[in-house]
């Protein structure tokens, strides 16, 4: 073990109540389209939450910041979901398996972490707390070394990236040079027959401001039943949806398979919400998905998105990353696999392109035209812009 990669410290924090930055659901930003605006969600069966996902807390844990520094000095950083009680489980419990450690040593590491946290985790915010200190230790081992996170992985697949766009508007991002945009559907199956002739009314118009041949898809959020799906994607059938995602719970893969059966020819996504290898393991071997969205910074980090992605070539199924920004642009740029990456609308109407991450960090990569050559900028290629944002954790 070298002092250039032994762990000195790690420190973690939540982001001030002012900060316009963080992760998918931002503090400090109102009246944006993530948050504010009619998408069919879990909660679309109560009334009273089925308006706003903020009515119901879906930004309630906020995001947090890992620093992991070395003994030469060296910060790797990484930003992540799960706010004050993810950040309470790296200081309180991770840490010990942190400081000390050879930071190269990411697959033991990990393992730790996820077995030390089985008789409380597995899923949810443990898991999603293993993923920043995951993040972060990548970026402090590309940093040590002087090279960008893709080299550490296997180096460069294809010299450019291309992207669709997860928007309120397929014509805003159709507008904004992206190949292809997905939408939120914003009914449910609670609203009954009416709902869905609005579902197929909203996405009509959505599929006539792009016209015939610009990929469409569809955002479900985890609202729907099998019957319903099935129905939905029926009459939807003359739209030519590029592929509907998302559709059920991500604890029934069962239905998964009955809506294959019933639409063998449609293309069905999910995995967003779905966590560690273990977790993706029926979705894989089951062939009843089209392409498999992991999230990196919810499912286990970049070495658990790795094995993943492992087991989903032995079934030449896509491995398409779920959001993340720069993380999942250094995985997707690895890859021999798909070579495009989903973008997901930072500004609050979606209409224009800003950092995934907010005013986070310095050295975030946005996509121009749908399209982006990555940096060989060392780590992930972001250092912290200002630490008046964040608020340390004890």
């Amino acid at each position: 073990m070298t002092r250039a990669f032994t762990i000195k410290d790690v420190r973690v924090y939540t982001m001030a109540a002012s900060a316009k930055a963080g992760t998918y659901f931002k503090p400090g930003v109102s009246n944006h389209w993530l948050v504010d605006s009619l998408i069919a969600n879990p909660m679309s069966g109560y009334p009273k939450y089925r308006e706003k996902r903020s009515s119901w807390g879906i930004g309630v844990l906020g995001a947090l910041v890992v620093e992991i520094e070395t003994e030469d000095g060296v910060v790797g950083v990484a930003t992540g979901s799960g706010g004050a009680p993810a950040a309470w489980m790296i200081r309180h419990h991770f840490a010990r398996f942190l400081v000390g450690q050879d930071a190269r040593n990411l697959n033991m590491i990990w393992d730790q972490l996820y077995r030390s946290s089985l008789p409380y985790g597995r899923k949810g915010l443990p898991i999603m707390a293993i993923s920043a200190v995951d993040l972060a230790l990548w970026d402090l081992v590309g940093k040590v070394r002087g090279e960008p996170v893709y080299n550490l992985i296997g180096g460069l697949s294809r010299d450019e990236i291309t992207f669709y766009c997860t928007g309120p508007s397929a014509a805003a991002v159709k507008a904004m040079g992206f190949w292809g945009a997905k939408v939120p559907l914003p009914c449910s199956h609670f609203d009954g027959e009416a709902g869905l002739r609005a579902n197929v009314a909203f996405l009509t118009a959505e599929r006539d401001s792009v016209g015939p041949d610009f990929p469409l898809m569809v955002d479900c959020y985890m609202s729907l039943t099998v019957p319903y799906a099935i129905r939905l994607a029926e009459a939807c059938k003359p739209l030519n949806i590029y592929w509907w995602e998302e559709v059920l719970s991500p604890d029934d893969p069962e239905g998964y398979r009955q809506i294959k059966q019933a639409h063998p020819t449609l293309k069905w996504t999910t995995g967003e919400h779905e966590y560690s290898r273990y977790g993706f393991r029926t979705l894989i071997e089951d062939r009843t998905l089209d392409i498999v969205q992991p999230d990196v910074m919810w499912v286990g980090g970049l070495t658990e998105l790795l094995k993943i992605a492992a087991h989903a070539a032995a079934y030449d199924l896509p491995v398409v990353p779920h959001g993340s920004g720069p993380y999942s642009y250094q995985f997707i740029a690895s890859q021999t696999g798909a070579a495009f990456c989903e973008y997901v609308a930072a500004s609050p109407d979606g209409r224009t392109i800003q950092p995934v991450f907010g005013d986070l960090f310095v050295g975030e990569q946005l996509p121009q035209n749908g399209k982006l050559k990555l940096s060989d900028a060392p780590g992930f290629g972001m250092t912290l812009a200002d630490r008046g944002m964040l608020v340390a954790v004890d």
